[in-house]
């Protein structure tokens, strides 16, 4: 096989598609595939914003054939094959990445605002949650707010949360956006608790984490990037230091693609995928709703570059600078992005409607396909 050393923007197009299993025939089916996900996304973000089905929702509903909502629910909570956990952001993470994450958890315990109030009252809660089983903010009252990462809040939520990112805590369940916390050691294997962090230092971890990152979107390039939001001490001499040790080992390939002057690498475990998309294969054209926070777009210069497509989420734009709206998603058909579309649930009727959309030249037969996907998408949540 002659060695890929250059792409057009079309088989980049390819490329990402294929990697997130939005081009083409489905290769993530049902329960399994939910898991099989997360597993080749690393991490898909958790929002709690539910305009037309939240983030990691639209993200599986995209990419897995027959999902449905319930059996994220059961995969974190009954069956603990996943679990919510910070990474990139607050996340669906599989339960065997627990022992990766032991150098955040271990950060957490310095690094938080008001920390002597919020450890002030850890055991107290601690003791509440063993003698009587998981608890919400509610169920703990303390007469305080104090300072905390976004605004003031309760101290009984401040607490709780603290408790969460340092692992002394997991989540037991949610209902609606109420969180109930648990004892780890009640949910999750002695063992794997119990697990070290494989990565022995910093360098191993900000390697592992630049991989990690790197498979997340497909390919990116050696720069700056959204995509690396929440790796900690991550500085531009090291992260170039250790793109150009993976790539020495071979562990990345690096690419060029016509028309764009910085290099992208994508994981050597990857190439198939590469290969395929610079084939002469013909492609199985799906719609598709792109989320706001799909793994995909995390570099939206990637996808202007590579797409032309221009992708802001204006959830926290004001209202009157919004140039199109509150919740709006890309639509995926085929290789393109065609346009943008904001759907909304209709609670009384219990389903998914189209609000607005924006595309130029829409085809009767496309416009057909973007309502039997809307459609679809309702009997995925309701």
């Amino acid at each position: 096989m002659k060695e890929i050393t250059t792409i057009t923007k079309q088989q980049a197009k390819r490329f990402l598609l294929l990697k997130h299993g939005l081009l083409g025939e489905y290769k993530f089916f049902g329960r399994q595939g939910i898991i099989d996900c997360v597993r080749q996304s690393g991490c898909i973000q958790y929002d709690p914003i539910d305009t037309c089905g939240k983030n990691h929702e639209i993200v599986l509903f995209s990419k897995v054939k027959d999902f449905k909502k319930n059996e994220v629910y059961e995969l974190l909570y009954k069956e603990r094959e996943l679990i919510d956990q910070f990474d990139k952001c607050m996340s669906i993470c599989l339960i065997s990445d627990w022992p990766y994450f032991e150098h955040e958890r271990k950060r957490a315990k310095y690094i938080t605002p008001s920390k002597e109030q919020v450890d002030g009252v850890a055991e107290e809660i601690l003791e509440l949650i063993r003698e009587n089983g998981p608890v919400c903010s509610s169920d703990i009252v303390f007469d305080r707010k104090v300072d905390w990462y976004w605004n003031p809040t309760s101290l009984s939520r401040a607490a709780l949360e603290r408790l969460f990112y340092k692992g002394d805590l997991i989540l037991h369940h949610k209902k609606n956006t109420r969180k109930y916390y648990d004892l780890p050691e009640r949910h999750i294997n002695e063992k794997l608790i119990g697990q070290a962090n494989p990565n022995k230092n910093e360098t191993e971890i900000l390697t592992w984490s630049i991989l990690r990152r790197i498979g997340s979107v497909g390919m990116l390039h050696d720069n700056a990037s959204y995509a690396f939001m929440g790796i900690h001490n991550l500085k531009t001499n090291s992260r170039k230091e250790i793109y150009k040790d993976l790539a020495g080992k071979g562990i990345l390939n690096e690419i060029k693609v016509e028309g764009i002057k910085d290099s992208f690498y994508f994981k050597s475990e990857d190439l198939s995928i590469m290969q395929e998309a610079v084939s002469d294969n013909q492609f199985n054209k799906r719609i598709e709703f792109i989320a706001p926070l799909d793994n995909i777009i995390w570099d939206r210069k990637i996808i202007l570059e590579i797409f032309d497509f221009d992708y802001k989420w204006e959830i926290y734009t004001p209202q009157k600078e919004r140039v199109y709206g509150y919740y709006v998603v890309p639509i995926l058909y085929g290789e393109e992005l065609i346009g943008r579309i904001e759907l909304r649930r209709n609670k009384k009727e219990k389903k998914i409607i189209m609000q607005n959309i924006w595309a130029d030249d829409i085809k009767p037969d496309v416009t057909e396909k973007i309502n039997d996907k809307i459609e679809h998408f309702s009997s995925a949540l309701y």
